[in-house]
């Protein structure tokens, strides 16, 4: 942590969920300067506890009351909660970091990835935008990668394939899995179809375009981050039986030619990216090796032989973590930091 960053009090609503529940434990991981956390879920929730660094607090019901001295409030508990508890947050004085897709969208506020946009978090008078929007998890990763190598080539096209993981979609989509490996009967799938021993060519709902609300965000939220509101991205996003790890088939048009030494160079010397790529000794990188860590993980990096300038590669994140709960204490971190 900074030596300019104090200490402060820390709301998390949703804290009962997975996210929220990872949020907890990367805040005490990376030593966050919490000296308090207010969390907050739903009445069901209310008067249990949570523990961080050794103390207990009680879960409450978000309230402006709950609000009031919270200098940063992480939400994790859906849309209609953010868009119901993030102007009450702000007003009562704390910088909310919001991991659903409320606003991420909307103009004037900040869609962040730390290694790739921490300025967007500041307004040009220094001071932090009240209401900060974090990615898609799938668009973190992706963005992640792409940074380096729009800096030193420049970005034409990116075709994306995902495989993701079934926590993607909450507790609900990992209990919806053991079920299924149960043998439970399914009233209704959580994820369309059986996700066991089975990929679903569907995440969230289609669109008049003939594509999922999951893929327009990874078209939209990329070209926000980027800066680049005509870049084109053309996304294909699956569901697998996996419970932790998303992963992502990258070809990537490039503006100028390259060297996949240099490529290789660039990427492992780039803010959280490791480098897994020894195809004769079977590494790359898997959800599995993934698990419970904060960097994307990149392999399999090669040029397309039939297309010029062109790069595939393959990249995977645990999507409670770099992907939603880690993503979210960075950009805490840049924002008690007060800068970039």
């Amino acid at each position: 942590m900074s030596s300019s960053q104090k200490p402060c009090r820390v709301a998390i609503l949703g804290a009962t969920g997975l996210v929220g529940r990872t949020m907890l434990q990367v805040l005490e991981e990376r030593n966050f300067p919490a000296t308090e956390i207010v969390p907050l879920a739903s009445r069901r929730s209310a008067g249990q506890t949570v523990t961080f660094q050794g103390r207990e607090f009680v879960i409450r019901e978000p309230s402006a009351e709950a609000f009031r001295g919270v200098d940063i409030a992480l939400f994790s508990a859906g849309a209609s909660a953010s868009r119901e508890w993030a102007p009450v947050a702000a007003a009562e004085g704390a910088v909310v970091i919001d991991n659903s897709s409320a606003y991420r969208m909307e103009e004037g506020v900040p869609l962040v990835v730390p290694e790739v946009n921490p300025e967007a978090i500041f307004r040009l008078d220094g001071t932090a935008e009240k209401i900060i929007a974090n990615p898609n998890c799938s668009t973190i990763q992706m963005v992640v990668v792409l940074k380096p190598l729009m800096e030193r080539y420049g970005l034409r096209r990116v075709i994306v394939s995902t495989y993701q993981s079934v926590t993607g979609k909450g507790k609900a989509g990992r209990d919806a899995l053991e079920s299924e490996l149960a043998g439970e009967r399914q009233e209704e799938f959580t994820h369309f179809h059986q996700i066991a021993f089975n990929a679903v060519p569907q995440i969230d709902v289609f669109t008049d375009n003939g594509y999922t609300k999951e893929e327009m965000k990874m078209v939209n939220e990329t070209r926000k981050i980027m800066g680049d509101p005509s870049l084109s991205v053309s996304p294909t996003t699956v569901r697998i039986p996996v419970y932790g790890g998303h992963g992502e088939s990258l070809n990537i048009e490039l503006e100028k030619g390259f060297d996949i030494g240099e490529v290789k160079a660039l990427l492992a010397g780039s803010p959280g990216i490791v480098l897994q790529d020894d195809p004769s000794a079977r590494v790359y990188p898997m959800p599995l090796t993934s698990y419970e860590k904060d960097e994307v993980f990149v392999g399999r990096i090669r040029p397309d032989y039939w297309h010029p300038n062109t790069l595939n590669l393959w990249i995977v994140a645990d999507n409670l973590r770099k992907g939603a709960a880690t993503n979210a204490v960075q950009i805490a971190e840049v924002v008690l930091a007060g800068k970039p």
